[in-house]
């Protein structure tokens, strides 16, 4: 088996595939794309030519698919290698509720304060870094409101009860992301209670920014 995740240590896209990844126990090559240096290497010709979004991640398989966007990975991943943990339930019902908390966290907090929207917020917009700050924490928690009450339903040690799921692999990074932006989680004890549980798991542990060959 030989895959390969291209990515950047603090990606929160980049950061999900890795806990997948280690969740799976699956061996991978990890090859840094650097977002700021040089103009970003995500707009590099090479790189383009690989994924031609200039976002990260991108993975590659043994059988030289190309796949983007975390969700699609991780998806793929736990269709092609279901043991020893599946990441989405077998029930309809279920792996729909999973994928609705997951898309809540992927397609409408992460987005809004993702590097290339704060890189326009400060160019060519003229917002400083006090208000690039206050339009993450206000992005952040307006998601966080509505997932912490969703929570209060479902949640055991982990999102959907005592198993991980695809909706813990977005959880933590986006959790990681609020701490960067000083999000006061005490606002969303469960949440909070979901990620500290999360990284006690060593596959969450070895997969996050600041234990990556790339972290500054």
């Amino acid at each position: 088996m030989a895959i390969t995740l291209y990515g950047y240590w603090r990606s929160s896209a980049t950061y999900r595939v890795r806990i997948a990844l280690n969740l799976k126990q699956l061996d991978y090559t990890y090859l840094p794309v650097h977002l700021v240096k040089e103009g970003g290497g995500q707009h590099k010709a090479e790189y383009i030519t690989l994924n031609p979004t200039e976002l990260v991640p991108t993975l590659v398989d043994e059988d030289g698919i190309v796949l983007n966007q975390s969700l699609a990975i991780i998806e793929y991943l736990d269709d092609l290698y279901p043991h020893p943990t599946l990441l989405l339930p077998q029930s309809a019902l279920h792996k729909a509720r999973v994928r609705t908390l997951a898309l809540d966290i992927a397609c409408d907090i992460q987005p809004l304060a993702n590097l290339r929207v704060l890189q326009y917020l400060k160019n060519p917009l003229p917002c400083s870094d006090a208000q690039q700050k206050a339009w993450c924490q206000h992005w952040i928690e307006a998601g966080f409101k509505g997932i912490e009450q969703r929570l209060k339903s479902c949640a055991g040690d982990y999102c959907f009860g005592n198993m991980v799921t695809m909706a813990d692999v977005c959880l933590v990074p986006q959790v990681y992301n609020a701490l960067r932006f000083t999000v006061a989680m005490d606002n969303y004890p469960l949440i909070q209670q979901i990620y500290n549980n999360c990284n006690r798991l060593s596959a969450f542990v070895a997969a996050k920014p600041e234990n990556q060959p790339d972290a500054e």
